[in-house]
């Protein structure tokens, strides 16, 4: 009798256990529990190039349970992507290509970063919901150039999650039946045994949500999982879930199916049993050739492409417009004389003088931003009337059938901040799009985790947060946003405006869309656009004023011989300029800077910095939010006035007299500092 030959599920638990146990860390559990689930989608049922990790029409797999890495770079290695042993061997080693949790453009193959439990699955619906908007927008007769799948692998964590209700709720109602979820359905987290916290009905809560169920899927039989998956396929007006029970560490004979297995290494002598267990007999880091040539797909891949290239040829000589156009929104570059559209905005806005809230001011930009921007995709967290992210014409976005959406470039996110902001993460990772969503800046606390996600990777993601201050007045201390401003000044790749009037807010957004269209790696990353419920002045610049605002801070009232400088942003800008006149009347001369954005003004060269806030002058700072970021740019002798309490609810203009925001304070503390 011939001996078994071992499988690709083998590999992955020989593999995920080996690599877990090199690193001293890690979480074989559920590698070692998903692997059949991994052999099953990635070698049989995937669309997919291992030499071409980017092609446009691949099918995108997302691993929401993050820490189940090792599953993910063991199948990449087995089936071709370019990730040796080597690499596995390094796995959570400094600068390694296997890092702790995947990481997007570390990795090939990687989608997204995950790591933050529930996130994954809502890149995902970003994702699929990119998919469709794209074969809705481009696809014709014959020529389905967009036609992928959105897979997302997920454990009990990313359901228990809040987010996850989030997304999948919306993804139920806009029917994205190209999102195929696997659940690893193994009972088990980091505290043990999850009944005592997790005892939702799944299949029930997701028939809620509009959902196709597969349910009862044994999660070790590749028959079963693979069926599953062709029957979510043919599913075309809901997203699917497909149900797959596992035993987490399958194979280790003393420790699967407990926690024990979840989030450390087995240790050298549970590994020796467990391969004994399930037969593998190959040395550390050994992968036996008739298992490469088993899980290998390139040619597969290849072959997939090249029908793919041979089909968008046609399409391309029949609809060359088209063709051009969705080249063009998938490799990110900007339309034909861009710079010059743009410079008419801002002469027109120059020319009208608009005394106007910022966030009116925003949505008069995107209004004609839109008309040559075909990709921007706007939104907002039920909030469009007062955040105004839509414009004149604009569609929404709504179900559709076949699994393709009514075209629109407005979503209704409803009231889903968090959700909001993690979706669109996977809108600008998949590309075609530039997603902006809206809601109050106070609940950009809600969104702060996915936006932090977002900066870590880099993606072109623009965050609109009205009502940026004690500014809009009755709604009171739980709308009113006092740290928020700071806090999001912290989060490292994000850029952060506050815009004191129409021109401002238009540089911001400027900024904001170029941001990513330059090889320049420390110019990428999201944007957050902070505006003002009230309206606020427009102040007058020259040219080289209006450039200057594109670094961040700037000189925005000068004066002969200066005895001190106030700095203001946003709404507090036009005090600061109040001020300023009234202390030249009595023969005091300040200078007014305003600092739209700190972390551009921080990028500048040191001497711009000395020219717009120069050492020997004393300075004053004025914010209506929290003081303490502020006196890294006042000094030590320096004032800041701020806010560093709750709000209260009153009308705005009671409101800044209650907490000292004033003209007066301002003339006040600048006579104390000089």
């Amino acid at each position: 009798m011939l001996e078994k030959e071992s499988t690709p599920a083998d590999a992955i638990r020989a593999l995920s256990m080996d690599a877990v146990q090199k690193a001293k860390s890690g979480h074989p559990g559920a590698p070692m529990g998903m692997a059949e689930i991994a052999e099953a989608l990635w070698i049989n049922n995937l669309n997919h190039n291992p030499t071409d990790p980017k092609w446009i029409n691949r099918d995108r797999v997302i691993l929401s349970n993050g820490h189940a890495s090792m599953l993910i770079y063991s199948i990449l290695h087995l089936t071709g992507y370019d990730l040796s042993l080597d690499d596995l061997k390094n796995f959570r080693q400094l600068h390694s290509k296997t890092p702790g949790h995947p990481e997007v453009n570390i990795t090939p193959g990687i989608e997204t970063t995950t790591g933050p439990l529930g996130q994954g699955l809502a890149n995902a619906v970003g994702m699929a919901l990119a998919e469709s908007l794209l074969s809705s927008e481009f696809n014709k007769p014959n020529y389905d150039i967009v036609n992928h799948y959105t897979y997302v692998l997920v454990g009990d964590g990313c359901l228990m999650e809040g987010i996850s209700h989030e997304v999948c709720s919306l993804a139920g109602t806009l029917k994205l039946s190209k999102l195929i979820v696997l659940y690893d359905s193994n009972n088990i987290s980091i505290d043990g045994d999850i009944k005592n916290w997790f005892n939702d009905n799944t299949a029930l809560r997701f028939e809620s949500y509009g959902w196709n169920v597969i349910n009862n899927v044994d999660g070790h039989n590749i028959e079963q999982i693979n069926s599953a998956i062709l029957q979510a396929k043919k599913q075309i007006e809901k997203p699917t879930i497909i149900i797959c029970n596992t035993v987490i560490g399958k194979g280790s004979p003393n420790m699967s199916g407990t926690n024990k297995v979840h989030g450390s290494p087995l240790g050298s002598l549970e590994i020796t049993a467990t391969k004994k267990n399930i037969g593998w007999k190959e040395e550390e880091f050994v992968i036996p050739e008739y298992l490469y040539k088993q899980c290998d797909v390139r040619q597969k891949g290849l072959n997939l492409q090249k029908s793919w290239q041979s089909k968008f040829d046609t399409y391309q000589k029949k609809y060359p417009e088209l063709a051009a156009e969705f080249i063009r929104r998938m490799s990110g570059k900007f339309v034909d004389n861009f710079d010059a559209k743009i410079a008419s905005i801002i002469d027109s806005i120059v020319e009208k003088k608009e005394i106007i809230a910022t966030r009116k001011a925003s949505q008069n930009v995107i209004q004609e931003f839109s008309k040559f921007i075909p990709e921007l995709l706007g939104g907002s967290a039920d909030l469009t009337s007062s955040n105004l992210t839509d414009w004149k014409d604009v569609k929404p976005v709504r179900s559709g059938q076949h699994g393709i959406v009514k075209f629109g470039r407005h979503i209704n996110y409803g009231v889903r901040e968090f959700g909001m902001a993690a979706i669109m993460n996977g809108i600008a990772l998949h590309g075609g799009y530039i997603p902006f969503g809206g809601t109050f800046l106070t609940f950009s606390d809600y969104s702060r985790n996915a936006i932090r996600m977002s900066a870590l990777m880099r993606q072109k993601i623009i965050h609109i947060f009205t009502h940026d201050s004690i500014g809009l007045g009755e709604d009171g201390p739980t709308h009113q946003s006092i740290e928020h401003v700071s806090s999001l000044r912290l989060i490292p790749n994000l850029s952060v405006w506050r815009p004191c009037d129409t021109l401002e807010t238009a540089i911001a957004w400027i900024y904001a869309i170029q941001r990513n269209s330059l090889d320049n790696v420390n110019n990428s990353g999201p944007t957050a656009i902070l505006l003002s419920r009230q309206n606020l002045p427009f102040f007058e610049r020259d040219k080289n004023t209006i450039k200057s605002i594109y670094r961040g801070g700037y000189i925005l009232k000068d004066v002969d011989n200066p005895v001190a400088i106030i700095i203001a942003t946003g709404s507090e800008v036009h005090l600061a300029m109040e001020a300023q006149l009234k202390l030249m009347q009595e023969g005091i001369n300040v200078k007014v800077i305003s600092m739209p954005s700190t972390d551009v003004f921080d990028q500048q060269d040191n001497n711009w910095k000395e020219l717009v806030l120069p050492k020997e002058l004393p300075k004053l700072a004025i914010e209506a939010g929290t003081s303490a970021f502020w006196h890294k740019y006042v000094g030590s002798n320096g004032v800041v006035i701020g806010i560093d309490s709750y709000g209260e609810s009153a009308p705005a203009d009671v409101l800044f007299k209650f907490f000292n925001i004033t003209v007066d304070n301002i003339i006040k503390s600048i006579k104390n500092i000089i």
